[in-house]
């Protein structure tokens, strides 16, 4: 017996799950170079919360034709690929179908159900292959989708196409195989009849010799699994990560009121001093106070928490939020999309430095500046549609306002009119350029009046 095909399986297999945990391993060690978060609260909220969106893609649906496409896409591979747990014991032990015989009807019901979804699959990658590509959709040519962003796009789905047709080739041809009792394909019991449509393009095998037909299903088969493990490995460096951070992403969000902006403990424990009459503004003046950040903000990935960086690799890069955003509607450099996308791109750049370095070293760039300029975050409105509209929570207003937070309170490169307003608020207790004595003056005009 050759053992040669199940030697360079078992080789193919452990190579393609190693590099992908060791990819995964990377991005977690990213992810945790940001600041702790606690996200551990409501723990039955959060698992409703993820089930609803993450996977019953309720906010997808609300722009209907994406939505059902993306449902049709993302069920239909997810599903199709539980397959490969039997094409996995294929390969190792030199099967063919192993299931077949012990599921009987049940296995043609699932392999006919699949070639159902592959199909559906397909139609969803048309749609979206034209919208993107002919329609062009104002969202996917927006200045930050040039060059990769562009491309990994378009890969995706021609990946997806190609996975779906190999599918359905392999059954096509195992079908014929069958039908002609043509070695163990005949022992596949119960799966004659199962392929409802790879047999429309069975035909096109009829006349095709055995030999030739065997070559074809195995080459089909092989090609199909390892373009499988190839499209597993390709996920860290695409967008397409979010089929697998979807779920995290969606569990860790926030569950607090959309417009709740948290306050900085250090912040809050001076105006607090400042509210005391009884307090002792000079005690514990030495030294850090507990719980004082050694920085006001964020500038670089570091300072972001890990909540923000698992966003950033979780985006989708599907540009709702930019399309929804009145800054970048009027014209303004803001594009949420661009934030994410900038956040992950400087989390990789600071991670090639860590591998090459074996710690990070300064390279004299940051996230604010080198990829983020304040006239972007300055253009937001803090209106929260970004958040609202993505489809898997990713929230880019909060990494927004920790670097407003920075500008502000570490270098003091508020615009002109913020300053002014913030004066007014420091010296009449309000942002008008009144003082506190003319307040009521108003009140009296109307009684002249």
């Amino acid at each position: 017996m050759n053992y040669l095909p199940q030697l360079l399986f078992v080789l193919a297999f452990a190579f393609a799950i190693g590099f992908f945990v060791r990819n995964i391993r990377r991005m977690i060690r990213n992810i945790k170079l940001g600041k702790s978060i606690d996200r551990s609260d409501q723990p039955r909220k959060r698992w409703a919360h993820m089930a609803r969106i993450a996977l019953g893609q309720s906010k997808m649906v609300v722009r209907p034709v994406a939505g059902i496409m993306h449902i049709f896409v993302y069920v239909g591979f997810i599903l199709i690929n539980i397959e490969i747990i039997e094409i996995v014991i294929d390969g190792i032990f030199g099967t063919h179908r192993i299931f077949a015989s012990p599921l009987g009807g049940f296995y043609s019901f699932l392999i006919g159900f699949f070639e159902v979804l592959a199909f559906l699959v397909i139609v969803g990658i048309v749609v979206f292959w034209l919208r993107r590509n002919v329609i062009k959709i104002k969202r996917f040519w927006a200045r930050e989708m040039k060059g990769w962003p562009k491309n990994d796009a378009n890969y995706i789905l021609y990946m997806e196409v190609i996975l779906m047709s190999l599918f359905l080739v392999m059954n096509a041809t195992d079908h014929q195989l069958q039908l002609m009792e043509y070695g163990h394909y005949a022992k596949a019991g119960g799966v004659v009849g199962a392929f409802p449509v790879s047999d429309l393009i069975r035909p096109l095998f009829e006349n095709v010799s055995v030999t030739t037909l065997a070559l074809i299903e195995r080459s089909a088969w092989w090609l199909h699994i390892m373009g499988i493990l190839f499209f597993l490995n390709y996920l860290y460096y695409s967008k397409h990560l979010h089929i697998l951070l979807a779920f995290p992403n969606t569990y860790f969000a926030k569950l607090t009121p959309r417009g709740k902006f948290p306050n900085l403990p250090a912040v809050t424990k001076e105006v607090e001093l400042m509210m005391d009459p009884n307090a002792d503004p000079y005690a514990d003046s030495e030294g850090q106070e507990e719980g004082e950040p050694e920085q006001f903000g964020a500038k670089d990935v570091t300072d972001l928490n890990r909540v923000q960086l698992l966003n950033a690799y979780a985006c989708t890069e599907c540009g709702r939020c930019t399309s929804v955003c009145p800054a970048n509607r009027s014209g303004k450099l803001l594009s949420p999309r661009k934030i994410m996308m900038d956040t992950r791109d400087r989390l990789e750049e600071v991670g090639e430095i860590i591998d090459r370095e074996g710690s990070f070293k300064e390279d004299g760039k940051s996230l604010l500046y080198d990829y983020i300029l304040p006239e972007e975050l300055w253009a937001c409105t803090s209106c929260n549609a970004c958040v609202e509209v993505c489809p898997i929570e990713i929230d880019p207003l909060s990494i927004i306002m920790d670097m407003r937070q920075y500008l502000v309170m570490e270098k003091s490169e508020a615009p002109k009119e913020l300053n002014i307003m913030m004066t007014n608020i420091e010296n009449n207790g309000a942002p008008w350029p009144y003082s506190q004595q003319d307040r009521l003056n108003w009140a009296k005009e109307e009684e002249d009046a």
